[in-house]
């Protein structure tokens, strides 16, 4: 049965934007003084550690640690400084531009940014949490058919917004081939209806932004993190994107594969690109989901994808057997051990224990795959 709740997909979501900055040098009574903590790890880079007092909307006893390298020594007092008086509002490019102006001529930062800094401090003054704060559950169904995959991504969001649900991460299984495309774009400039039809492809819509994907069950390794706002908080989109899948560059690189986050959504290699990722944010919570091309047949792609003939029309592609494979072709392991490996590290980094999907859930989104994800008012709101 559906829910008779509003759905939060039809809203858009606050904007989230920082206030801005006031005068640092303002008068500050410290009757309610409140201790902060944020931490946010540079990627490629170290992590940064701040502890701060909140007195009254003025940032107070101000302290910067990490496992960061800075020369000369003064260098920490002077970033200490620089943000001690700060008010509690400033954006974090105001708070880069007052510790910048404080460097020594002389600085040297290794390992840890200014705006890294930056982000750690308004990770602390907007309550961020960390990944080790929340019980993360994996949950692997059997195979699903595309639009009850995609209804799961609203289902869950809205579940884990609410709290009745545990952050997850979900990785998908398919009973068929599919394309998906983003929230906002064009079904006919994107798609060739007819190949689809022809090659017997649904061309279904998701709730997220972005590009338009060409789906094949066993040659795409396809997950979909469900957490709370809390987990991304202080950070700007650009940096939420490679802070959500840096576990994912690192299960890759110790793949043997020389993996990197291309902004703003990008996962790419030495080979070529190897996956994309898209976001979904409602009040309280966060989709971040991510597809990357195991082994997928390019010359159907490109009779389907209008978009795909395009890409890579320059690139020599004219036999069905030739194939997208960034992921097999660069570790020579089968999708599942690539899975496994992936699971294994965000276990590690994170913590993760198996789980299972609620059956109440699977049915509100099947009953969401019935009716929204089937209906053409969904699939043709951009035609």
């Amino acid at each position: 049965m559906t829910s008779a709740r509003p759905d939060p997909f039809d809203r858009p979501a606050s904007s989230g934007q920082l206030g801005q900055p006031g005068q640092p040098d303002r008068p500050t009574p410290a009757a309610h003084p409140d201790q902060r903590h944020g931490e946010f790890k540079i990627p490629g880079g170290k992590l940064v550690v701040v502890d701060l007092t909140d007195a009254d909307g003025v940032i107070r006893d101000f302290r910067l640690s990490g496992d960061f390298f800075l020369e000369p020594d003064t260098t920490l007092d002077a970033i200490n400084g620089a943000v001690e008086g700060l008010p509690t509002d400033a954006s974090a490019d105001a708070i880069g531009r007052r510790i910048e102006a404080a460097l020594p001529v002389d600085a040297h930062l290794v390992g840890v940014t200014v705006p890294g800094i930056a982000t750690a401090i308004r990770r602390a003054l907007t309550r961020a949490t960390t990944w080790r704060d929340h019980p993360w559950r994996l949950v692997r169904t059997e195979p699903l058919p595309p639009r009850v995959h995609l209804a799961l991504d609203q289902v869950l969001t809205e579940a884990v917004a609410r709290g009745e649900t545990p952050p997850t991460l979900r990785i998908w299984n398919w009973t068929e081939p599919a394309v998906v495309i983003g929230s906002f774009q064009s079904v006919r400039n994107e798609v060739d209806l007819e190949a689809a039809a022809r090659f017997d492809i649904p061309v279904v819509r998701r709730i997220s932004g972005g590009g338009a994907m060409f789906m094949e069950g066993g040659n795409v390794v396809t997950y979909s993190l469900y957490l709370p706002d809390s987990l991304v908080a202080g950070l700007s989109f650009e940096e939420s994107y490679a802070f959500l899948d840096a576990w994912t560059v690192a299960a890759l690189r110790e793949l043997g594969i020389d993996a990197w986050y291309k902004p703003l959504n990008d996962i790419t290699s030495a080979g070529g690109k190897i996956g994309g990722a898209a976001q979904k944010r409602i009040r309280g919570g966060v989709l971040h989901h991510v597809t990357m091309s195991y082994d997928i047949d390019a010359d159907r792609m490109v009779q389907v994808l209008r978009i795909g003939r395009e890409k890579i029309s320059d690139k020599g592609i004219a036999s069905a057997r030739k194939r997208v494979d960034p992921l097999k072709a660069q570790t020579g392991l089968s999708r599942e051990q690539i899975i496994e490996h992936m699971c294994e590290v965000f276990e590690r980094e994170h913590g993760l224990t198996q789980g299972a999907l609620e059956p109440a859930l699977l049915d509100r989104a099947r009953a969401l795959a019935d009716t929204k994800f089937a209906g053409d008012d969904w699939l043709y709101r951009v035609p």
